[in-house]
């Protein structure tokens, strides 16, 4: 959010707020926060989901040309072993990149429609690091249609922690007040804040979602060859359950879809158990690809901005 600076000097009539100017002053931050609120920050309950994932078959395996070997991973051991990998990759090599991410959750029971963004990260560096780096983030809405246009940055120095946004077109010319991410209205309609987007927590959520399962014998591994995310050669990782726990994150089976060249996960999905409602049907809890993912591109301080003249913030 942005921080208050001093009033500059000037008038004493500069200086004076007159109760009709407060008065519209908390008019339009209503409007902003109606806004918000009743112009789709989150999908309808009503919206309809489209383009459902669906697990991929275990024995399905496209033929990839040119692409390596599958890696030997016969067991949820040697899956976080290649996580481990993947994580030490990104944090060591990857200060920033840019991506197309695709994303549907079950919130609340309710799968909410896919959501597509442009994406652009700047990833953390701890203090102990010779040069620390904050985490930013750069989202640009694309679809469904209703949103498309709406843009949000968030970033751990600046706006105190807070997310800065707003709507696209007519509905973006009203403010729409800094907001906590994680709280109530940041939160409404998803699964995660937004503080935990991108491949290095996708990582992160992996390895220990791997961890609590690893002395599980009700979980078992398999993988499938040459699978494609985009134009993406990647392998398939596929972790099942053979019945539920009654865990919070539960689910019967996990595809994660490694890049093959990069070593970077491009796809998380993950699937529930039927119920009576879905019979027959194994439930999308959560789904997050990333797309034309570029690594290194040297983001600047204006693409964490929202004085940049290429944004539309009000």
């Amino acid at each position: 959010m942005h921080s208050s600076d001093p009033q500059p000097a000037g008038s004493s009539r500069r200086g004076r707020r007159s109760p009709r100017r407060g008065r519209l002053f908390l008019i339009g931050f209503l409007l902003g926060l109606g806004a918000f609120v009743g112009w789709q920050w989150w999908p309808s309950e009503d919206a309809e989901p489209s383009s459902v994932p669906t697990p991929v078959a275990a024995t399905s395996s496209s033929s990839t040309p040119g692409a390596s070997a599958t890696p030997r991973i016969s067991s949820l051991q040697d899956v976080l072993v290649e996580a481990r990998t993947a994580l030490a990759y990104l944090q060591g090599n990857v200060d920033d990149y840019t991506a197309r991410l695709v994303k549907q959750e079950r919130v609340n029971g309710k799968l909410q429609p896919r959501q597509e963004m442009d994406v652009k990260i700047q990833t953390r560096r701890s203090e102990e690091a010779a040069r620390p780096r904050p985490m930013r983030v750069y989202l640009r809405f694309t679809a469904p249609e209703k949103v498309a246009g709406r843009e949000v940055i968030w970033a751990e120095d600046r706006f105190e922690g807070k997310l800065v946004a707003h709507e696209a077109g007519f509905k973006g010319l009203i403010p729409v007040p800094p907001l906590d991410p994680e709280g109530m209205l940041a939160m409404l309609g998803n699964r995660y804040p937004i503080t935990q987007i991108g491949l290095i927590n996708l990582v992160r959520k992996l390895i220990e979602r791997g961890e609590d399962d690893l002395e599980d014998s009700n979980t078992s591994v398999a993988t499938t060859a040459d699978h494609l995310v985009g134009d993406r050669p990647c392998f398939l990782i596929r972790v099942i359950h053979a019945e539920p726990d009654g865990s919070e994150d539960d689910f019967s089976v996990a595809e994660i879809a490694i890049d093959r060249e990069r070593n970077i996960p491009l796809r998380y999905t993950a699937f529930g158990w039927p119920d009576g409602d879905e019979a027959g049907d194994t439930p999308l809890l959560e789904s997050y690809t990333y797309l034309d993912v570029e690594l290194n591109v040297g983001l600047s301080e204006s693409d964490f901005d929202p004085e940049n003249p290429a944004y539309q913030f009000p």
